[in-house]
């Protein structure tokens, strides 16, 4: 598994006549997997690691700045907390979910500001358990332009998170997109990484599953509304 997602990031870039890569570094499981798997296929040189904070919580920088001087990679920050509330400040009364995705959407578009300058690669931090279900930001963490991880479950993450030496202290932390204080992957979801993988299982392979129908209708549901976000816009034909 490892070796195979070396070799399809080394592919990746040189077909697509890359430098190198870029991604944000939020102090999670996935986004320090995919940073220790671009290192490997790209070297430590060629790797960008993005520091975004954005109203973010402290320890998840201080967990991001450790991941990449654990790797040797290179990195910048940039802080958004002040265009978030400068572009909060002109546009009207919204959702706290509208105002939170504009977190994720920054950061995309300050990810491919980098790449623009350097001739880097995008790299997504998303792992098939959310896809899946659609958890992500469409044109936001969504908008990337290669997923390593975007075949594995949250499970498998785990386990090559382990293989790869991430340190312990993040393989063991909660999972959260980091959209407000408090907020977490599983509560969000209403439904445990475990259990997930568990349905998709089911889903996907044919599994039995020990997860309650009402769980499973729900996951189902999930992924059935959010095609949308896992195609390209649609075009009409003539």
């Amino acid at each position: 598994m490892r070796s195979k997602i070396i070799n399809w990031i080394k592919k990746q870039v040189k077909s697509s006549g890359a430098k190198g890569i870029v991604m944000g570094l939020s102090g999670g499981i996935d986004s320090s997997v995919v940073a220790a798997l671009s290192k490997e296929a790209a070297g430590k040189n060629n790797v960008l690691g993005l520091f975004l904070p954005c109203h973010s919580q402290p320890q998840d920088l201080i967990d991001a700045k450790f991941l990449a001087k654990t790797l040797g990679i290179q990195t910048k920050t940039v802080d958004l907390s002040n265009i978030f509330d400068s572009l909060t400040k002109v546009l009207p009364e919204a959702s706290p979910m509208a105002r939170a995705n504009l977190k994720p959407r920054l950061r995309m578009l300050t990810l491919y500001y980098f790449a623009n300058k350097y001739n880097y690669l995008v790299a997504g931090t998303g792992n098939k358990s959310e896809l899946s279900v659609g958890y992500f930001t469409k044109h936001g963490d969504g908008a990337n332009d290669i997923l390593p991880i975007g075949g594995l479950l949250k499970k498998q993450v785990v386990l090559l998170a382990k293989e790869l030496g991430i340190p312990e202290q993040i393989i063991k932390k909660t999972p959260t997109a980091g959209l407000w204080p408090g907020q977490t992957d599983e509560k969000e979801m209403g439904i445990t990484y475990p259990e997930l993988d568990d349905i998709l299982d089911c889903m996907f392979k044919g599994k039995r599953h020990s997860v309650s129908k009402i769980k499973v209708s729900k996951v189902v549901n999930m992924h059935r509304l959010s095609e949308h976000k896992r195609q390209g816009p649609r075009i009409c034909l003539i």
